[in-house]
């Protein structure tokens, strides 16, 4: 799997891993996470609501979201289209910050205080959509329960979601819970007319490698038979598998006109000219016509010269 038609899962995989290794080169981790006391209630820092979805605190927890990020990112962008992908994950990450500085409110008095810096609850939002819209590809069973190829993706999830608890497992419902409003559409986010943005000039072309259709000869192979081959061909010559338009008609042209051929010189070796050649047969012109009709890409000559083969 590439990154072909998901230029904003790429930007996102690239630039949370590169936030991460830069907060972690820079110990200046105690930056982004988030505290409700004494960091907002007491010095007011609501910056921290913004910077703490930026990166993740350890290696482990980058590890697990980058290989989420990469199963389900690329799939949920192929099927919403690059700008409704990108709005998406703007709500997200503007719904969710909002949901959590609530959680932090309401659930302070039973000893929720703060928040891991990292951005948990967007990667449960993609993952919701992912579990919604993207179908199974195989199911297996082991010991009787039945699995399939998404269970692991899953299964990585629930290792992110319970790595930190209780703020973990708090930020992983809180995604969830975004995913549901968002796809609910109950405050109208999907019909928001957001602009268009590119980014192909940032993140250059998402196309794949093309394949090559040129056939070079094994190297490895230093025998009579390559010696007589690169004595064979020139230097300059390129051997392609690529097929060359039109050459299925020409073949089938080519063929024709040498049965034509053939036919001709039995006329002559018979002496027959009204091409009644011992051997060959007439077909009708009712046969004629039916193939015709069947196969109109062939050529009349080649429709009559399969019917004169034809075995009664």
């Amino acid at each position: 799997m590439s990154f072909e038609y998901a230029p904003v899962s790429k930007g996102l995989i690239i630039g949370l891993a590169l936030t991460s290794i830069v907060v972690g080169v820079f110990d200046v981790k105690h930056y982004f996470h988030l505290q409700l006391v004494p960091h907002i209630s007491k010095y007011h820092q609501y910056w921290r609501l913004a910077l703490h979805n930026l990166a993740f605190a350890n290696s482990s927890d980058l590890f697990l979201a980058e290989m989420i990020f990469f199963q389900i990112g690329v799939h949920v962008e192929r099927c919403f289209g690059t700008h409704k992908f990108a709005s998406f994950v703007l709500v997200s990450i503007l719904l969710s910050t909002l949901l959590q500085f609530a959680a932090l409110l309401l659930f302070h008095c039973v000893g929720f205080n703060h928040v891991f810096s990292g951005p948990l609850p967007l990667v449960f939002s993609i993952l919701y959509q992912y579990s919604r819209i993207v179908p199974a590809v195989y199911k297996f069973k082991v010991f009787s329960v039945t699995f399939n190829n998404k269970s692991f993706v899953y299964a990585l999830a629930l290792q992110l979601a319970v790595s930190r608890l209780p703020g973990s497992g708090v930020a992983a419902l809180v995604g969830i819970l975004t995913g549901q409003i968002y796809r609910s559409d109950l405050i109208n986010l999907k019909s928001y007319p957001w602009r268009n943005v590119s980014f192909h000039p940032i993140l250059g072309s998402n196309r794949p490698p093309r394949r090559s259709n040129r056939a070079f000869p094994d190297t490895s192979r230093r025998g009579t038979n390559s010696r007589q081959s690169s004595q064979t061909l020139p230097e300059d010559e390129v051997v392609t598998t690529a097929r060359a338009p039109g050459t299925t008609n020409s073949r089938i042209r080519a063929t024709a006109a040498a049965g034509a051929g053939v036919r001709n010189w039995m006329q002559g070796l018979t002496g027959r000219t009204d091409g009644t050649t011992a051997g060959v047969r007439i077909p009708p012109e009712s046969e004629i016509t039916e193939l015709t009709n069947m196969f109109p890409d062939i050529s009349r000559e080649a429709t009559i010269g399969a019917l004169q083969k034809k075995v009664w």
